[in-house]
């Protein structure tokens, strides 16, 4: 039922009558509901507790009548999990206790066992039972995200801390990259094995890095995450990776996403024959009028007919003060086109 699903098509380069629509952090902070049954409990609380996952999750399938629901989780959940000390700053980001630097801060990232993440079968379980034929998509950090953070104690603007230590000490480089891609690929292989249809990694950052240092610093650390869940389709994705998109389909995704910089054509171009794209509506202009919205999802949707197959989702998360009207205007408008 579920490989009969529009995204589980699209994503397998079968499509449907339609693209499939979902939105990145689309179980989130632009919905009243979601601010109402977060009241008194904190980002990782809320990830942590299999009830408050479940609700989450189903909130924006209920509201805007998504093809897909995405995990409500946090790319450090499986980080908390092993014990590395992480607080997620309102209005900052994950803001990491005691920053990698050193071959001994390596200690901290052993490996993650189910049972330290056992509240996501329980809340998979109940989701996959109140979902039907919607399908789950389950996600993880890339290791150069994850490093990222490790390593600058927080979020950055220009990774000079990641990209200094990548350069200059290359071993602890690999060392910590290979411990990252050992944990996220766990957090992966718990959430298929539960009941994921697809997942997604989110290398947030790597548009950080050029083509040469990504292929030869991340893309064999990406490559085994990746490699971990082949039975469900696989998307990849990060932010002003238009120059990597090659490479990104490389590290094995079946479905590369797509920021806006680039239009979806043109990304289906550098991917090659075959490629499958999802994206890639600018995320502020859902603060537009309505028919600058309405002509920007017809062009996305017409370029990213150039692809093997098409998701349409935005080119990044939802912004917390978009109406959510306008999701489920968008979501509605898709619906129509055949």
């Amino acid at each position: 039922m579920l490989a009969d699903s529009l995204l589980v098509r699209a994503a397998t380069g079968h499509p449907g009558p339609r693209p499939p629509v979902w939105f990145m952090r689309q179980a989130g902070r632009s919905l009243p509901e979601y601010r109402a049954i977060r009241a008194g409990n904190s980002m990782l609380e809320a990830c942590r507790t299999p009830e408050l996952i479940t609700e989450i999750t189903l909130q924006p399938v209920r509201r805007h009548g998504v093809d897909a629901a995405v995990l409500f989780s946090d790319i450090v959940v499986p980080l908390v999990a092993i014990g590395v000390g992480v607080e997620i700053v309102g209005g900052v980001g994950p803001v990491i206790d005691k920053p990698i630097r050193t071959r001994s801060d390596l200690d901290v990232l052993r490996d993650l066992e189910p049972d330290d993440v056992a509240f996501l079968p329980e809340a998979i379980h109940a989701l996959t039972t109140e979902l039907g034929d919607t399908p789950l998509i389950g996600f993880a950090g890339a290791p150069f995200t994850l490093a990222s953070y490790l390593i600058e104690g927080g979020p950055s603007r220009d990774y000079a801390r990641t990209k200094a230590l990548m350069h200059s000490d290359p071993r602890l480089w690999f060392e910590l990259l290979d411990r990252l891609s050992t944990i996220a690929a766990a957090f992966l292989r718990v959430q298929v094995e539960a009941g994921a249809s697809v997942v997604q990694l989110f290398d947030s950052w790597a548009g950080a890095l050029s083509a040469a240092d990504y292929e030869t610093y991340v893309l064999p650390h990406s490559q085994a995450v990746l490699s971990a869940v082949p039975e469900v389709p696989r998307i990849h994705f990060g932010v002003g990776t238009g120059e990597l998109l090659p490479l990104m389909r490389q590290a094995g995704a079946d479905v590369v996403g797509v920021d806006w910089r680039i239009p979806l054509d043109e990304a289906a171009r550098r991917l090659g024959p075959g490629a499958v794209v999802q994206g890639n509506l600018d995320p502020a202009l859902l603060l537009a009028d309505w028919p600058v919205i309405e002509g920007e999802v017809h062009r996305v949707i017409a370029e990213g007919r150039a692809a093997a197959g098409h998701i349409f989702n935005l080119g990044h998360g939802v912004p917390p003060d978009t109406d959510p009207d306008v999701l489920t205007r968008i979501v509605d408008l898709i619906k129509t086109l055949t």
